[in-house]
């Protein structure tokens, strides 16, 4: 959690210094924004744990590939949430996308249930958060920035806290190489990527649909199920689960 807390304080830092420089725009704080940003804290605080539970449960391949099924979720959110609709040829190629991983799947040599409930609950809140960000983008005073910023200023603490309580906080700061150069290079490095990440994300939904976020989000883990393959040494080879795979 050390590194999420790190890529909150890193979004709440640049966002509030570039407000009172006067480079972007977003409202101040008042108690409506409890209300304007809810439930997007609570998709993302959900998103993070799970998404880091079953990073530890599956492989690389198997990971990716079930996150195909954030695609399906986003899809049928935005129908039923945002009202809208999509053409026969884009709904048979999701259906296509989710064959190759029900596929996948099916032959998945180092299967774990525990790795599998993970990962498709944390796809059920990358697509909800998808889902909402796009909504929460057209509330009055909010927009792209208020958005990222009090997305971060409202889970940062209750953050902390439960690192706090699940030993997480105490392991962190138990850790020997704070004083390290290349590792305070690498960690400051990555949250100022995560930062850039969530700026993308929301950046992306704002000029198109929580779907075609999702599937240029999901474009870069071909990428990733290839490294996964060499890389790790936890991915069973099976013909099956090697064609599930490359159904993209």
């Amino acid at each position: 959690m050390s590194l999420g807390i790190g890529q909150m304080v890193t979004t709440i830092i640049i966002l509030y210094a570039a407000k009172m420089n006067r480079n972007i725009h977003f409202q101040d704080f008042d108690r409506g924004v409890f209300f304007k940003i809810f439930p997007l804290p609570l998709l993302y605080v959900g998103n993070h744990i799970t998404g880091l539970a079953s990073t530890k449960k599956l492989s690389l391949p198997m990971f990716t590939v079930l996150r195909k099924f954030t695609i399906l979720m986003t899809m049928i959110m935005e129908a039923s949430i945002l009202r809208k609709t999509f053409p026969s040829r884009l709904v048979y190629s999701v259906v296509a996308i989710v064959i190759g991983a029900l596929l996948a799947a099916s032959s998945d040599l180092a299967f774990d249930i525990e790795g599998y409930t993970f990962i498709l609950l944390n796809d059920v809140f990358t697509a909800a958060s998808g889902v909402y960000t796009k909504k929460k983008l057209g509330t009055e005073g909010l927009g792209k920035y208020g958005v990222l910023f009090y997305n971060a200023v409202i889970i940062v603490i209750p953050t902390v806290v439960a690192s706090a309580f699940t030993g997480d906080l105490h392991k962190a700061m138990a850790f020997e190489d704070w004083f390290n150069t290349p590792f305070i290079i690498c960690f400051l490095m990555s949250c100022i990527m995560g930062f850039v990440l969530m700026y993308s994300i929301v950046l992306c939904s704002h000029y198109n649909s929580a779907l075609t976020t999702t599937v240029v989000g999901a474009l870069k883990n071909v990428a990733v199920a290839y490294v996964g393959m060499f890389v790790g040494g936890d991915y069973l080879f099976s013909w099956t689960n090697f064609l599930g795979l490359n159904i993209w």
